[in-house]
């Protein structure tokens, strides 16, 4: 992480308790070199135990980590994060608008089988991964399911999660595999728009989000 990262990184972490005279002791390592870490494994695809001797013991870097998920604090750090991009960029903070869809990817033999199904339709065999991210591709909700689950059927949980993290939001576009009934849906519960038009998804060629209907890339945002 560069000295200009870490400088917009560091505001919009949460402050230590004892810090605030909240009480707790100092934490014995500093939250950049652990922010370094755990973006290392990220990037990297490597296990916990893998984590390079440069920085902390793989298990306390994993400690971190797993206190701050379990707080919601690494998903509070990445609405506040994609916030600051949309307010560069001269968007508003808070998206009006959103872009579902899916993909399948074939799992590794790790994978319990419980958690795989086929997708016939893309004859991947694995889970699938349903996405919602707003017109500059940056990620709002991911829910991650067997490959078998229909579109349909995930976006449910997708737009339940959607509203809730983001209330203004009152349009999305999707393809035609999520027609049907799901649009009265989101209309009568949420008051959301739903476009399905084929048309409509001509948008892709201008996101940032090049995992989405591919097998490699980045995670939108």
């Amino acid at each position: 992480m560069t000295d200009a990262e870490w400088a917009a990184v560091r505001p919009l972490l949460p402050v230590p308790a004892w810090l605030e005279g909240r009480g707790g002791q100092p934490e014995g390592y500093c939250h950049r070199v652990m922010l370094d870490a755990v973006r290392y494994l990220l990037d990297n695809g490597v296990k916990w135990r893998a984590v390079p001797a440069d920085f902390p013991a793989w298990d306390r870097v994993y400690a971190f980590f797993r206190r701050w998920r379990l707080q919601g604090l690494i998903a509070e750090f990445h609405h506040r994060l994609r916030a600051r991009v949309r307010e560069t960029e001269g968007r508003k903070a808070e998206p009006t608008a959103a872009i579902v869809d899916s993909q399948s990817l074939r799992a590794a033999d790790t994978v319990a089988a419980g958690s795989r199904g086929w997708d016939k339709g893309k004859k991947v065999g694995g889970r699938k991964r349903h996405l919602a991210v707003d017109t500059a591709g940056l990620l709002l909700v991911v829910h991650v399911t067997p490959a078998s689950v229909r579109d349909r059927d995930a976006a449910v949980p997708v737009l339940n999660r959607l509203r809730e993290l983001h209330r203004k939001i009152t349009l999305a576009w999707a393809d035609g595999g999520y027609a049907g009934r799901l649009i009265d849906w989101a209309r009568d519960v949420f008051g959301l728009a739903l476009t399905t038009s084929n048309e409509a998804m001509t948008r892709r060629d201008s996101w940032s989000c090049p995992a989405v209907g591919s097998s490699s890339g980045h995670w939108p945002g």
